[in-house]
């Protein structure tokens, strides 16, 4: 560990800064370390161990905005987060509805987000749902605007694989795209309970996504390359893993078995945590989406993770209780319900 106040002890920082180190210039006392005028045995804190490694750092995630996106949360969560000052933000899809019948209602769909977006103080890497994703003129103008579908990158000697769910061949979305507009006409003429009855709903693909033999050869070849990391993390929208007979996300992680990684992934909106090969997988609830309480608990957050090389700490943050230095909701977030199931739905 590198930790600050390892570099001077205590004592000796507190002869410099007193001048009893050789008559030391104020100016020569090291700054942004502790520095104290507490010259006894005794002192008034309980360790000098600062936790202040140069290998930390925290970065964040947000989840689901869609399904009929809630007014000003995810605003919100974006000026809370500029409070709680991440290094960087990841979320796991899922942030356009991608209902637009044109590239122009598309690009006209992100220009909203990413608006949205640049409020952040930190950058945010994207990765699509299946709401940005399903269909090839959506996929299209993403790989337009944003290129890949899927990618990684390393951070501080930590690895982030940004995955696909809805990576399917061209034959199979044209399909799905046809069976799910009949979905959502049987949707908007007989109710969302005939929905749940129609092909769309219950194709594989809906729950679980998909991930082709090319993304996992792709994933795989990285893994064999970054053998060394300090931790991996996993980030996708749809849980590949409980589709019945998968194939591709399974190699991933058998890829990962000898190494440290945590999952993250949505699309259900409504928080859950398992184990699962003795790793932490976590589905986030949402950061703007329509809330669906009879699926688990169902709430707006966002989640913070900090990183050391002693591991991870997760921390979720209800967006109800980030509070200014007011004791407020940034940009008036009291007025908003941000868990319905708590405070019912004003709509």
């Amino acid at each position: 560990m590198n930790r600050l106040a390892s570099t001077l002890s205590v004592a000796a920082i507190v002869g410099l800064a007193l001048g009893q180190a050789g008559c030391a210039d104020p100016a020569d006392i090291p700054r942004g370390i502790f520095v104290s005028n507490v010259t006894d045995a005794a002192t008034p804190w309980n360790h000098d161990d600062f936790d202040a490694d140069d290998d930390k750092f925290t970065f964040a995630v947000f989840s689901d905005l869609t399904g009929g996106e809630r007014d000003r949360v995810f605003d919100v969560a974006m000026a809370q987060l500029n409070l709680l000052r991440p290094e960087l933000i990841v979320n796991v899809g899922d942030l356009i509805e991608g209902d637009s019948e044109t590239e122009e209602g598309l690009h006209a769909e992100w220009d909203t987000f990413d608006d949205r977006a640049m409020a952040a103080r930190a950058p945010i890497f994207y990765m699509g749902g299946n709401h940005d994703l399903t269909g090839e003129m959506l996929r299209d103008v993403w790989r337009e605007r944003h290129g890949r579908t899927y990618y990684q990158f390393i951070y501080k000697d930590v690895l982030f694989l940004v995955l696909d769910t809805e990576d399917n061949t061209a034959e199979r979305i044209a399909y799905m795209q046809k069976v799910r507009n009949e979905a959502i006409e049987v949707a908007e003429t007989e109710g969302w309970d005939a929905f749940e009855e129609t092909e769309y709903a219950n194709l594989p693909e809906r729950s679980y996504g998909n991930i082709t033999a090319e993304q996992a050869d792709h994933f795989l070849r990285v893994l064999e390359a970054e053998d060394d990391v300090r931790w991996t993390f996993l980030l996708m929208h749809k849980p590949a893993w409980e589709r019945e007979g998968e194939e591709q996300f399974a190699r991933i992680e058998a890829a990962l078995a000898d190494r440290p990684y945590t999952v993250f992934h949505g699309h259900v909106h409504a928080y859950g945590y398992q184990q699962r090969n003795g790793r932490d997988y976590i589905r986030l609830a949402t950061t703007g989406g329509s809330q669906i309480p009879e699926r688990g608990r169902s709430m707006d957050h966002v989640t913070l993770v900090t990183v050391d090389d002693d591991g991870v700490d997760i921390a979720n943050l209800l967006l109800s209780g980030i509070l200014d230095k007011t004791g407020k909701i940034p940009l008036n977030g009291d007025e908003i319900c941000f868990e319905v199931a708590v405070c019912g739905d004003p709509e």
